[in-house]
């Protein structure tokens, strides 16, 4: 069953902005997405990772943490929620809503709200619950996965609330890909075995406590033995992974 709004990012989230930096791929799925859109609400707009230059951007955002760490060239983002936004109906040509809707406490609600303020598309970047598991890491930590599907919503309910016409696309995630979620490191295992990387990764806060010390003894022992690329290698070979990353457009 879904949960959100399960995570405290004003007490846990300040590596997020050195660790979840935009990948420009990724990014180029949200500007085709927003089209010609010259005003954009950035809903959950973090430390405002995503978040398009060259328009006009409202970034909402409730963490005082998240909003700290935004960049001199961004707009200081607003405290606000998606389940009760400040604008009136149809006041921006667009509304975009990054990896945040499983924070929502009401996902209805706040899809509604997305959808009364814009104008135009309502362009949500999600992770799909029912994708395949995240490629090698879950053979080292399967309660990752579980608590991630019980996190996540489904993409239908995503689909329904942005709109009569919904589009559902995979993005493809990058080798090399910049921005620090799971997935991110299919081909990098080493990297996961950082703290900080971690640490932006909100969801092994939801694992029991035995399981990131395992996680971190076991892919060590195996990327040290050679065991890690003897089953995995292929994955350092992929130049593009198609997870569970997912842009839900919505129109009209």
């Amino acid at each position: 069953m879904w949960m959100g709004g399960d995570f405290d990012y004003d007490s846990q989230g300040a590596d997020y902005a050195a660790q979840r930096r935009a990948d420009p791929r990724i990014a180029a799925y949200i500007e085709r997405a927003l089209g010609d859109a010259r005003t954009v609400l950035n809903v959950g707009a973090g430390a405002g990772s995503y978040e398009p230059l060259g328009r006009h951007v409202i970034a909402l955002e409730p963490s005082a943490t998240m909003r700290a760490q935004r960049p001199a060239h961004l707009a200081p983002a607003i405290h606000g929620v998606a389940e009760a936004l400040p604008l009136d109906d149809r006041s921006v040509d667009a509304v975009m809503a990054v990896a945040t809707v499983h924070q929502w406490s009401d996902l209805a609600k706040g899809l509604r709200e997305l959808r009364r303020v814009s104008r135009g598309p309502v362009v949500v970047m999600a992770f799909d619950e029912v994708a395949p598991g995240h490629c090698w890491v879950n053979d080292y930590a399967p309660e990752l996965l579980a608590a991630e599907r019980r996190r996540y919503p489904g993409l239908e309910a995503i689909a329904a609330g942005v709109g009569a016409r919904a589009e559902v696309q995979v993005v493809p995630i990058p080798f090399d890909c910049t921005d620090g979620f799971t997935e991110a490191f299919y081909g990098r295992p080493e990297r996961l075995l950082e703290p900080a990387v971690r640490r932006a990764q909100s969801s092994w806060g939801f694992v029991p406590p035995e399981v990131e010390p395992r996680f971190v003894e076991t892919l060590s022992a195996d990327l040290a033995s050679g065991r890690w690329d003897e089953l995995n290698g292929a994955w350092r070979r992929l130049p593009a992974y198609e997870g569970s990353l997912r842009l839900v457009v919505g129109r009209g």
